[in-house]
């Protein structure tokens, strides 16, 4: 198994500044190659006769120009710039096999990175040592033991952090606590509502931080181009943003890791979010959830454990079929947040029915996987569960 650990760095003066040069060396590097890339693809189109671009063959060519047309990158580490170009290689291999988009330029300021390989540094307690550089503090130790495979030195705001990949063998797994299964229900109003019952409202840290993020974007907008005061305001705003991010996925590790502790089974839906944020009035409350990554999370850590995540179709109807009869209802728009079924009577909460409504797919996707035998629903039904699914999931909620 292989797993990296993010751990924060405490760099000086100077060593800050040479992490943004090899920052930016890596990223000249890679616009440097996709636009060679391109220059010769478009050349290849023309004249087959001529070699297909390549990462190894964009390597060898950097190397024999970069000391006479780039020498200052031979300020840095040597595998700033090479393994800038083998992830460029690898982005277009996930392009070609439909994994990706195109690649794009990097910009300075996002996403600022480079990576060492494992014989370019040392991990020796609570620092790290760097070519070139010397030893650089950590904030921790690393965490897990094993071959040390590479090294991403990256920024956030105006922190910098080192992500160590390490393969290690396969940790023995933590049982659950065998509390059965849960359906969990993702919202705006509540982060996750449980078939339990539970809430979880979510910290909405956007929101909560939004006249703040306001007026430290209107500072920024007031500030002369190129300024001291103009850089200072934009890593003020790289700082609240970074906070808001650290918020939200503070919740979340909470979250997923409190569901996958306790219950073996978990269904969740399979949420059309780029859709879902179409709506105008709703896509920030949306976009501040952050729901794949709460399935991300669900996922890995299920299997860690030896979970399992059922995921329902997108079509699955779960608030507008009664948990407790199995009717379905034609129309339910979304500011129906309490119904009574009308053919059995009960009155039901939308998130919760339609949590316990998850929770009874996850169970009999799981029993009909091993025969469709529709027992364990937790529920009385005329027909199957698992073939159930198939009759009703023909129009959306």
């Amino acid at each position: 198994m292989i797993r990296a650990h993010r751990i924060a760095l405490a760099p000086n003066n100077r060593q800050a500044t040479y992490f943004a040069r090899a920052a930016g060396t890596a990223r000249f590097a890679y616009n440097w190659a996709l636009a060679e890339w391109q220059c010769q693809y478009a050349a290849w189109k023309q004249d087959n006769s001529l070699p297909k671009p390549s990462q190894v063959a964009l390597r060898r060519q950097l190397n024999a120009i970069k000391r006479e047309q780039f020498p200052w990158m031979l300020e840095v580490t040597k595998t700033a710039p090479q393994m800038a170009i083998i992830q460029l290689g690898e982005a277009f291999r996930n392009f070609f096999a439909g994994r990706a988009r195109y690649p794009k330029f990097r910009k300075k300021g996002v996403h600022d990175r480079f990576t060492l390989t494992n014989d370019q540094f040392r991990v020796e307690g609570s620092r790290i040592r760097i070519p070139n550089l010397g030893w650089v503090r950590m904030r921790e130790s690393l965490r897990f033991a094993g071959k040390i495979m590479s090294a991403t030195v990256s920024r956030v705001a105006d922190r910098w952090f080192v992500s160590i990949t390490v393969e290690t063998e396969d940790p023995p797994r933590r049982p659950t606590e065998n509390q059965g299964s849960v359906g969990v229900d993702l919202g705006v109003s509540a982060l996750a509502t449980l078939s339990t019952g539970d809430t979880i409202t979510g910290p909405k840290a956007h929101t909560a931080l939004l006249k703040r993020l306001r007026r430290v974007s209107r500072s920024l907008s007031r500030k002369q181009k190129g300024s001291s005061n103009r850089n200072k305001a934009k890593a003020k705003l790289a700082r609240l943003h970074a906070r808001i991010a650290n918020i939200r996925q503070d919740a979340l590790h909470k979250l997923t890791s409190d569901l996958t502790r306790r219950f073996h089974t978990i269904g969740i839906e399979d949420l059309n979010v780029r859709g879902m944020m179409a709506n105008r009035h709703l896509a920030r409350s949306i976009a501040d959830m952050s729901f794949h990554e709460c399935r991300r999370q669900l996922a890995y850590k299920a299997d860690q454990r030896g979970g399992q995540v059922v995921v329902a179709d997108r079509w699955f109807p779960s608030s507008k079929m009664c948990s407790v009869c199995g009717a379905v209802q034609k129309a339910m728009p979304l500011s129906t947040r309490q119904w009574i079924c009308p053919d059995c009577g009960v009155h039901h909460d939308r998130d919760v029915n339609a949590a316990r409504n998850l929770a009874h797919y996850a169970v009999s996707s799981t029993v009909s996987a091993c025969g469709e035998e529709g027992a364990g629903s937790g529920r009385e039904t005329g027909v199957k569960p698992a073939s159930v699914k198939q009759e009703i999931s023909t129009e959306p909620v």
